[in-house]
């Protein structure tokens, strides 16, 4: 009663304070309500994803993470009331699907989970969730399936880039009304940008690019934009003359559309513009003269085009100008005079037009430049000597023009020169002693000039040199002992007047890939001491004064794949074992005074009578047209005066002859296995069997491989996917293991009967990044056959790569590179991969990356075979029935795409394989590098960044849409292998576009 008669006067004589200390009490049972709605939230999101480095660990229900300790948890932020209002868990490697559960949190403002490997289909009610949602940004996964329908109308950033969202921008996307920020890009979207977008009336960035849109460019686009990016799409029609009304755009992207007509002169009207790209549209007529009123422009490329007429002097107008990219246009008329006097000019690049006259004789002496490429027009004159007075300049091409005159001594005198190309030209007069001293100068063209001199009169000093091309020239003298550079790798000086012995001192060329020595007046004898170049893979002293016998150390190169050494004056037989390295298979010795019988190595056995004719040669049992056969005795050799001479040594003559006709015997019969037969299976069936190997003819018989298909022992491993059934088989005799394709009677309706003799030219392959081919065997009953290699033991790069550390996957780069570069180059005829992607290349026991080869046909006949799923690695050409040596740099391209993103087109479910390679652009070119790069070699990122953004770059050079523009193997593989050596980096990706031209 007390109590009572207490609790009642406290009502009484206190009644504020009743109702204040109720409302605490009912403000805190609600807060701890909205606790547990948000405890239980959080951990049901936790549970749907899976969190391998356990960074949500301290997401928990324990007593020790009480409901009202979230703010504590990673990744979360709270706002005034304890409520969690920010989630960023941005590059944490979640896997798994998205719940929805986390956008009901009651006071959520900002949700970022990019940068994870989220996957699967947007939840549905994805923007119905949260009345409150700001901040959306779920880019960089691999979520698939359509944009959710719905709009939150208090969102300000939505950013889904980066993932596989497929199907059309919806409609109701203009219901976002207080959006700012829009990037849609990089996605396989569909159909025509939504009108509704100008319902939008806030928006700053729009970005859409890297999908494959369709349909014109909106006209009512909303004049707030300040960022516009709908590059890389399928955009068509005419640039709407509207887009001169965006007063606060400072970036506009249009790249890679099919964009048509002139560029609209309202442009003019963007003040505020900074960058303007227009690049590889099919836009018409004149650069508007407008667009030299951008006073604020920063970069411009309008490259790619087809645009027309002068270049307007007026370009002088842009004062800020650091890029201009004008090049493979139909420009005509001079260089404008104006590029000279703009300060900040850094890049300027007009290669590839119709341009005239003489170069600004002012050019680079105000600018700051660093890349000059001219090349590929009709300009004239002398080179200005003061390009080079920025002090920057690493870059110099001005090839396929008609410059006249000697290269200025100024610009010889220019230390930052990295590339020059001065090739195909008219220049004259003799090299400047400080040419031969560019110190960091690693690529040297000057061929096709009228330059003389002496070469060996030079003081060659040029450290960081790889390349050097004099060819076609009129260079007279001896060939130097150095050019001061041990990284030496191509030496071309053909076509000049080179005199006097070749040179001893080949180990200062230790790494020589290719000499080419050719059309000189060089004497001598060719030094042994060749074969200390043990890289040499091309080697041609043709059309030169040469005598003497051929050393025998040049049969022991290892890598060795082209000889010419024609029209020369050599002599004696050619010795017995040139050829029996695998790699040799293009061998010309034409025109000389070799007499005797042809090696029995694999590089005679089916050479060209050209490449034999002009000597006293006799063919022996090789198949070379137009030579004689040698005579089978030896005995009439000796006469009788001779017999009597030797009489006394008679016991050991007969002991030589009759070693040597045990070694005939064996070259004979190792011939003998290499020839086709006709055997008797077990079955009593007929077939038609050649080997390429004489280990394996000797140890693999038909009884082996045919029952190696009916036991159905099936691989995938050692040839790739796409090949269709293939068996794993072993040796009766000796357990010599091989695998076996089977060419069945509907593949040979396909490929038709040539096939089989077209894989005997394939038998001759042999390289190691190459897994060779053994042998066929054809059924004399019915169509079908089967084709043997041999057995690689390893794994398929497409099975190993996510656990592949970066130096390992550059070694793999670096190893198809050299594959397809001795395919392309060096193989007689030409060898075509036709498929190039990370199902067909294997990595054996020794770490080795090995390139398994489609034979002539097979790839129309596989694609049906269990377990294809690289049909997006065929190049665009190859679906209309074009295959060619650039089809397998596209593969190639897009096998270095993967090695460094970890992403692939089956993976990551894009619906055709140039959704990946424009996915790759997008990335490239508007993220940062950690956004796209595979988390697995992120860390080697501040190491190794310079290698991977070139290789990156090389990558998209080897997939451009055009064949023509992507570069040849041998370039790739220089590139690649500089790349990976020097780490050297050219910042962005169209500076970066003659470095393979």
């Amino acid at each position: 009663m007390i109590m009572e008669s207490n609790r009642s006067s406290a009502q009484t004589t206190h009644p504020t304070l009743f109702i204040f200390m109720s409302l605490i009490l009912f403000s805190t049972s609600i807060s701890a309500l909205h606790g547990d709605d948000e405890l239980d939230l959080l951990l049901s999101f936790k549970a749907s994803i899976n969190d391998p480095f356990n960074h949500l660990s301290d997401w928990s229900s324990s007593s020790s993470s009480a409901a009202n300790n979230v703010c504590q948890w990673q990744g979360l932020t709270c706002n005034n009331s304890s409520r969690v209002n920010s989630i960023d868990l941005t590059g944490k490697n979640f896997t798994g699907k998205l719940s929805a559960t986390i956008f009901r949190l009651p006071a959520i403002e900002t949700v970022d989970l990019s940068g994870n490997q989220l996957r699967g289909e947007l939840p549905e009610d994805l923007f119905g969730g949260s009345n409150m949602l700001r901040y959306l940004n779920l880019s960089s996964n691999n979520f698939t399936g359509p944009i959710p329908s719905g709009a939150i109308s208090t969102l300000e950033t939505l950013d889904l880039s980066n993932n596989m969202l497929k199907g059309t921008i919806p409609e109701d996307i203009g219901s976002f009304y207080r959006l700012t920020y829009l990037d849609l890009g990089g996605n396989v979207l569909v159909g025509a940008i939504p009108k509704s977008l100008s319902n939008i009336s806030g928006l700053q960035y729009l970005t859409l690019a890297s999908n494959q849109l369709s349909g014109e460019i909106p006209q009512n686009l909303m004049k707030t934009l300040k960022l516009i990016y709908l590059g890389y799409n399928n955009l068509s029609g005419e640039i709407p003359s509207q887009i001169g009304d965006l007063k606060n755009l400072y970036h506009l992207d249009l790249v890679y559309n099919n964009l048509t007509g002139t560029i609209p002169y309202s442009i003019g009207n963007l003040t505020q513009l900074r960058y303007l790209f227009l690049y590889q549209n099919k836009l018409t007529g004149p650069i508007p003269r407008s667009v030299f009123e951008l006073r604020r422009l920063v970069s411009l490329d309008l490259s790619d085009n087809f645009l027309e007429r002068e270049i307007p002097e007026a370009v002088s107008q842009l004062r800020d100008l650091e890029i201009l990219h004008l090049f493979s246009n139909k420009l005509t008329g001079t260089v404008p005079s104006g590029l000279a006097s703009l300060p900040r000019l850094q890049v300027l690049q007009l290669w590839s037009n119709e341009l005239s006259g003489e170069i600004p004789r002012d050019l680079g002496k105000r600018n700051n430049l660093t890349v000059l490429d001219l090349s590929t027009n009709r300009l004239s004159g002398r080179i200005p000597d003061g390009l080079c007075d920025s002090g920057r300049l690493f870059k110099l091409i001005l090839f396929s023009n008609s410059f006249q005159g000697i290269i200025p001594k100024r610009l010889t005198q220019c230390k930052s020169l990295r590339r020059v190309r001065l090739q195909n030209n008219l220049l004259s007069g003799e090299l400047s002693p400080e040419l031969a001293k560019f110190p960091l100068v690693y690529f040297l063209d000057i061929s096709g000039n009228n330059i003389s001199g002496r070469i060996d009169s030079l003081e060659w000093n040029m450290p960081s040199l790889q390349m050097l091309n004099l060819a076609r020239n009129q260079f007279f003298g001896k060939f130097p002992e150095s050019f001061g550079s041990e990284k030496l790798e191509n030496l071309v000086l053909s076509d000049n007047h080179l005199s006097g012995e070749i040179p001893t001192s080949f180990e200062n060329f230790s790494r020589l890939m290719q000499l080419d020595l050719s059309y000189n007046k060089l004497s001598g004898q060719i030094p042994g001491e060749l074969a200390l170049c043990e890289r040499m893979v091309s080697l041609d002293l043709s059309h030169n004064q040469l005598i003497g016998e051929i050393p025998a150390s040049i049969t022991e190169m290892p890598v060795l794949g082209f000889l010419d050494l024609s029209d020369n004056q050599l002599s004696g037989e050619i010795p017995r074992n040139l050829g029996q390295v695998e790699s040799l298979v293009q061998v010309n010795v034409s025109h000389n005074h070799f007499h005797g019988s042809l090696p029995p190595t694999g590089a005679f056995l089916a050479i060209n009578a050209s490449s034999v004719d002009g000597n006293e040669l006799c063919g022996g049992e090789i198949v070379t047209s137009g030579l004689l056969p040698c005579e089978k005795s030896i005995k009439k050799h000796f006469t009788w005066r001779l017999f009597l001479t030797c009489f006394f040594i008679s016991l050991t003559a007969l002991a030589i002859v009759i070693s040597v006709v045990f070694v005939l015997v064996i070259i004979h019969r190792k011939r003998k296995d290499l020839e086709l037969k006709r055997v008797e299976n077990d079955d009593g069936s007929v077939w038609e069997v050649q080997f390429f190997d004489s280990n394996i003819a000797k140890s693999v018989t038909l009884n082996d491989v045919v029952s190696s298909a009916k036991r159905g022992n099936n691989v995938l491993n050692s040839l790739g996917r796409r090949r269709g059934i293939t068996y794993k088989g072993k040796s009766s005799i000796n357990s010599t293991e091989f695998v076996v394709k089977e060419v069945n009677d509907i593949n040979y309706s396909v490929i038709g009967s040539n096939f089989w003799l077209d894989v005997k030219g394939f038998g001759k392959i042999r390289h190691p990044n190459v897994i060779k081919l053994m042998g066929v065997c054809r059924s004399s009953q019915k169509a079908g056959g089967y084709v043997v290699y041999e057995y690689c033991e390893g794994k398929l790069v497409s099975e190993v790569l996510r656990s592949l550390s970066w130096e390992r996957r550059r070694k793999i780069a670096i190893g198809v590179a050299q594959a397809l570069r001795f395919l392309h180059c060096y193989c007689s005829p030409n060898v075509v991969v036709g498929h190039v992607s990370p199902d067909e290349i294997v990595v054996d026991n020794n770490d080795e990356p090995r390139l398994s080869l489609n034979l002539p046909g097979l790839l129309l006949c596989s694609s049906n075979s269990k377990g294809f799923t690289s049909s997006a690695y065929v190049a665009p050409e190859a679906s209309k029935g074009v295959v060619t040596e650039k089809s397998d740099v596209y593969g190639f391209g897009l096998v270095l795409i993967e090695l460094l993103t970890g992403k692939s087109p089956a993976d990551t479910e894009f619906g055709v394989h140039e959704t990946f390679v424009e996915w790759a652009r997008y990335c490239y070119s508007d993220c940062h590098l950690d956004t796209w790069i595979d988390p697995l070699i992120g860390g080697h990122v501040s190491t190794h960044q310079n290698q991977i953004v070139e290789t990156m770059n090389l990558a998209l050079h080897c997939t451009a849409y055009d064949p023509t523009a992507r570069p040849c193997a041998n370039d790739l593989y220089k590139t690649l292998d500089t790349v990976v050596r020097t780490g050297s980096c050219v910042s962005g990706l169209k500076v970066l576009s003659s470095l393979l031209y």
